[in-house]
């Protein structure tokens, strides 16, 4: 195993734990989650801009063996779409958890999947490939349908593969924004 692939391992495993939002909502109500959410973003990218003068015992290990580059900003972006998924959809949980599972299982998936296997390219982004974005679309779907009906679950996982492949926004805050409204639709118009 390369050792960018094990730095993204590493990354894609801590986006995956965003899962913990899921198991945390049996327990919290939405507005203690949405705190938390705002709490972990803002912590982080304090850790995070402590760490590129410091080392933080624990953490500097962690930030630096996952990142990117020194402008990461892919924390506050994925809390933000935790955030935001909390904020829409709390209303409903089934539809805010279907819609965190496709951010964090999906594209956690696709990354590793993409990086690992990824020969054939989606047309007009060249970053992407179709067996990353069939992974994004499998996990996602199945991972949704243990939290709403297969159809919605089918249509959020849909929509969060194509705007993972293609959106102009950071995905991590357009990936559960997207998938949830389109849940929400097929749920409130078909069932």
């Amino acid at each position: 195993m390369s050792l960018v692939y094990k730095r993204e391992l590493i990354r894609q495993l801590i986006h995956a734990s965003g899962i913990l939002f899921i198991f945390l909502g049996n327990y919290l109500p939405v507005p203690y989650l949405i705190l938390l959410s705002l709490v972990a973003m803002v912590s982080g990218e304090l850790i995070f801009q402590i760490d590129k003068k410091y080392y933080i015992p624990f953490f500097s290990k962690i930030l630096r063996s996952c990142r990117r580059d020194e402008k990461e900003k892919g924390f506050i972006y994925f809390f933000s779409g935790l955030t935001l998924t909390l904020a829409f959809f709390g209303f409903n949980m089934a539809i805010a958890n279907a819609a965190i599972i496709i951010l964090v299982l999906g594209d956690a998936t696709s990354t590793l999947v993409g990086k690992k296997i990824g020969k054939n390219k989606l047309p007009h982004h060249l970053q992407k490939s179709w067996q990353g974005s069939f992974s994004f679309f499998m996990v996602s779907f199945i991972g949704a349908g243990t939290q709403v009906p297969l159809a919605p679950a089918f249509i959020g996982a849909l929509a969060g593969t194509i705007t993972e492949a293609y959106s102009p926004l950071d995905d991590n805050i357009a990936i559960p924004v997207v998938s949830g409204t389109a849940i929400t639709l097929i749920i409130y118009l078909f069932f």
